[in-house]
C-alpha cells in the first residue's frame, strides 16, 4: 500500500498525463460511436474521426494504430454505455421478474435518450457487420447472443421464483421481447418521435401480464 501512496515529484505529472490521455481517448471514442451509427463501422476511419473531433491524423494515431483497433475500441466504449444505462440498474433488482421489466425499460430509455443518432449502437453494427467475417462481426454477434441469453436466463429465474408461468418457453419469450425492442429502436431512429417507444412499452406490459402467474 505504501508504494501506491508515496509518489515522487517525477511520478505525478506522468500520472496526470495518463489520466488526461485516457479522458481524451474516451471522448474520441464516444464521438466515434456516434459516427458509427450513421456512417457504419466500415465508414469509420482515422481521417473521418480526426475531422470530427478537430484533431490531426497523427494525433489520433497516438491513440489508435489501425482502423480495426479503432473499431474494437469504439465497440468497447459503446458497451460500457449500454452496461451503465441498461444492465447495471436492472441487475440489482431483487427478483427475476423485476429484473426482466427493468432490462426492457432500461433498453427503451437508452434508445429514448438518443445516445446515438442511428439508434442502438449494437443493433446498428449487427445489421452492418452480419455478412463481414472478422473480429468486429464476432463481437457484434456475440453481444446480441449475450443479450438474448440474459433475457432468457432472467425469464427462467422468474419462473423458478414462481412469477412467470412455467409453461412459457424462455427462448420464445426472449425472442418476442427483443422483436418489440428492435422495432421500436428502428422506428424511433427514423422518426425521433416517442410513439414507437410507447407502443413497445404497452406491448411488453401486455405480454408480461399474459405470462405472469397470480403470485406476481
Amino acid at each position: 500500500m505504501s508504494d501506491t501512496n508515496v509518489q515522487s515529484g517525477a511520478d505525478r505529472p506522468v500520472r496526470k498525463r495518463r489520466s488526461d490521455g485516457e479522458r481524451s481517448r474516451n471522448a474520441i471514442l464516444r464521438e466515434a460511436a456516434q459516427l458509427a451509427t450513421v456512417d457504419g463501422l466500415n465508414g469509420l476511419s482515422i481521417g473521418r474521426l480526426a475531422e470530427a473531433v478537430g484533431m490531426s491524423k497523427s494525433g489520433l494515431f497516438a491513440h489508435f494504430g489501425s482502423k480495426q483497433e479503432l473499431q474494437l475500441a469504439t465497440i468497447e466504449v459503446a458497451g460500457a454505455i449500454f452496461s451503465e444505462q441498461v444492465l447495471e440498474p436492472a441487475l440489482v433488482a431483487p427478483t427475476g421478474f423485476e429484473r426482466l421489466r427493468l432490462l426492457t425499460e432500461g433498453y427503451l430509455r437508452y434508445i429514448e435518450a438518443a445516445n446515438f443518432p442511428g439508434g442502438c449502437f449494437f443493433a446498428s453494427i449487427a445489421a452492418e457487420m452480419d455478412t463481414h467475417p472478422g473480429p468486429v462481426r464476432d463481437i457484434a454477434v456475440g453481444f446480441m447472443a449475450d443479450w438474448l441469453a440474459l433475457l432468457e436466463r432472467t425469464i427462467g429465474e422468474a419462473q423458478a421464483e414462481g412469477d412467470i408461468d412455467p409453461d412459457v418457453e424462455p427462448a420464445q419469450l426472449a425472442f418476442e421481447i427483443e422483436a418489440h425492442l428492435l422495432l421500436s429502436n428502428a422506428l424511433f431512429a427514423i422518426s425521433a418521435e416517442p410513439t414507437p417507444i410507447e407502443r413497445a412499452r404497452r406491448a411488453l406490459e401486455r405480454r408480461f401480464g399474459e405470462v405472469a402467474t397470480a403470485a406476481a
